[in-house]
């Protein structure tokens, strides 16, 4: 049992452990705080799909989830915390969107997991949901996109770093770098800038990275 909170942790044959985490899916709601969602000057998602996600609704998980942390909180003094895994899942099917996340968590986990964490792996998700907004043609997202996609979002994510600011999609009053140290922030903007340009300038920066 974790210390002080509601959570469950499972360890199994020592090798294993399975966080048990309170919490309830709200299905055909959609938050008050998410209403403005999704622009109505951006052609990204098709209006059928923004259907889809709404009907499917949010999650809202025990604040003192430990993996939530500084991540997704709205407010405060809130006692539950606003997921949208499965939306964010659920915008991120079809073309090479979801090959997209999993090479820029490699490039994170490689490349960008910096003292002070300032480049998590949702803050990725989050950049990679709004280069779809900045890409809404299907063809924008084949496979032989994979890396203008890429650079995209790195150039995204340097620019958010130098602000030091990086509004959640759902949530753009919340900022994920919320807490992060200045210098840190500016250590990652130029580790990412150095992936960036290896990405641009080297054609099998793939292989080497």
């Amino acid at each position: 049992m974790v210390s002080d909170t509601s959570e469950v942790k499972l360890r199994i044959r020592e090798r294993f452990v399975v966080q048990i985490t309170p919490a309830f899916k709200c299905s055909g709601v959609w938050p008050r705080s998410a209403a403005h969602w999704p622009l109505p000057h951006i052609p990204w998602p098709h209006p059928n799909l923004v259907a889809e996600v709404k009907t499917e609704g949010f999650d809202l998980l025990s604040k003192e989830c430990l993996s939530l942390q500084g991540k997704q909180s709205a407010m405060e003094g809130d006692a539950w915390v606003i997921s949208f895994f499965e939306a964010e899942n659920r915008l991120l099917q079809g073309g090479c969107r979801r090959r997209c996340l999993s090479i820029l968590k490699t490039l994170r986990d490689q490349h960008l997991d910096l003292p002070g964490n300032p480049v998590t792996s949702y803050i990725c998700k989050t950049l990679l949901l709004y280069e779809c907004e900045k890409h809404p043609r299907e063809f924008d997202w084949d496979e032989s996109c994979i890396g203008d996609r890429l650079n995209g979002i790195f150039l995204q994510l340097i620019s958010c770093l130098q602000c030091k600011r990086c509004p959640h999609y759902f949530l753009p009053n919340l900022d994920l770098f919320k807490g992060k140290s200045p210098s840190a922030m500016e250590n990652a903007s130029k580790q990412t800038w150095r992936l960036a340009r290896e990405l641009l300038t080297n054609t099998r920066a793939f292989e080497k990275l």
